[in-house]
């Protein structure tokens, strides 16, 4: 199934789009607000989930007139921020709550803003229902890719990922059987060019300081083990429908080029522009139109020169891993994705090294044994299974 819809079949907009915003208090989902605050006039926010922090909840509901909410962490049902809300909004508790959002009749576009596994479902019930996906929650389509690509309708999938939002608008008006390679650029982190005796001693807080891009703690940490770009490179195999191994990671330490298609003839061509989200959020609420610029253009008169580099996937075992758990398919990488998450959270609180985070997924890796995807429930004990492994490993690593 092609992400483009044809020229002549492009569905209609609505004069103005109405917008529900998962995870509406982290980093992808505040920017979210900003760029629907930028444009009153053709989007209309009608629906906003947080994980657990209801005052943000709140304050956005009570600023752009959200009424319907839902909190993922149904033991904040009593929180006294609930008590703010104005009359006639509607407040779901726990992550069916989250997904009942995604399906409402009132809604013409999902922003899955949601942090791993955890928006899985959400996402795909936001195609089920047919409404246009905006996702920055990668983790739904490396792990439930299979399921959620024959979803997919031409222009209803569009990806907030600055990397993926790049391949996506490098192919608008070209014939994608003509796409040989994917460029995917990556900073390298705040630790490109280490070894891997120097980054047995890096800390959290040295990992959380990303040289070009500000993300949430989470993904910060996969671009530091550049377990982000595996991941990345999976997302790209499903959305394109290119191979693994026609998917190259290129580094770009400026952020200044956010990836590149190449085709059969030799040229390439490329998305350019600043390190800001706001454009690429902006994009996909906007597609196909194009919209005022929400952030400082780059004056390329003053930059500095863009250079580009090889990955080291030797020092970053992660994403060789990562993209072997892509080769195999099936299950397994919804096994690395799951073991990723609890060794970067284990090591964000101090519990394990930053090379353990790769140990704990090899480790995961091996331990499973891949078979086709089949439902979400099966990947839902997949990852259950995978976290239970990877906590066990985490505990080892400290003894």
């Amino acid at each position: 199934m092609s992400l483009f819809p044809s020229p002549d079949k492009r569905p209609m907009r609505p004069e103005v789009l109405r917008v529900a915003i998962l995870g509406c208090s982290g980093s992808i989902g505040k920017q979210t607000l900003d760029v629907c605050r930028q444009h009153p006039d053709r989007l209309k926010v009608v629906a906003l989930s947080v994980s657990s922090s209801c005052k943000a909840l709140v304050s956005a509901a009570r600023e752009l007139g959200a009424t319907h909410l839902a909190v993922a962490d149904a033991s904040h049902r009593g929180d006294p921020a609930l008590a703010e809300l104005p009359e006639g909004c509607e407040v779901g508790f726990g992550p069916q709550a989250v997904t009942g959002l995604a399906e409402l009749s009132d809604v013409d576009c999902v922003v899955n803003a949601v942090v791993g596994e955890a928006g899985m479902a959400a996402g795909y019930a936001a195609l089920a229902a047919d409404k246009i996906l905006a996702y920055a929650n990668k983790e739904s389509i490396v792990v439930a890719g299979d399921l959620l690509m024959p979803l997919a309708k031409p222009g209803r999938l569009i990806p907030v990922d600055s990397e993926h939002s790049a391949i996506f608008q490098c192919l608008v008006g070209e014939r994608e059987s003509d796409l040989v390679r994917i460029w995917l650029t990556c900073s390298g982190g705040p630790f490109y060019g280490m070894t891997r005796e120097g980054l047995e001693r890096v800390t959290p807080a040295a990992a959380l300081v990303h040289p070009t891009w500000s993300m949430g703690a989470k993904i910060t940490i996969d671009s530091a083990t550049l377990t982000n770009k595996g991941l990345e490179v999976i997302e790209a195999h499903h959305l394109f429908g290119m191979g693994v191994d026609d998917i190259q990671v290129l580094i770009q330490r400026q952020s200044r080029i956010h990836s590149m298609v190449e085709f059969a003839d030799g040229s390439v061509k490329a998305q350019l522009g600043p390190s800001d989200m706001h454009i690429p959020i902006q994009y996909a609420l906007s597609f196909p139109e194009r919209w005022c610029a929400p952030t400082k253009p780059v004056d390329w008169c003053q930059e500095v020169p863009i250079t580009f580099g090889e990955a080291d996937e030797r020092t970053f075992g992660c994403l060789a891993l990562v993209k072997e758990a892509g080769r195999i398919a099936g299950t397994m990488p919804c096994a690395a994705n799951a073991a990723n998450e609890v060794a970067n959270a284990a090591f964000r609180a101090g519990e394990c090294g930053f090379l353990d985070i790769e140990r704990v997924i090899s480790r995961v890796m091996e331990q499973t044994t891949s078979v086709p995807v089949d439902s979400l429930e099966q990947l839902s004990e997949v990852d259950a299974r995978s976290r239970d492994l990877a906590r066990k490993l985490v505990r080892e690593a400290r003894s």
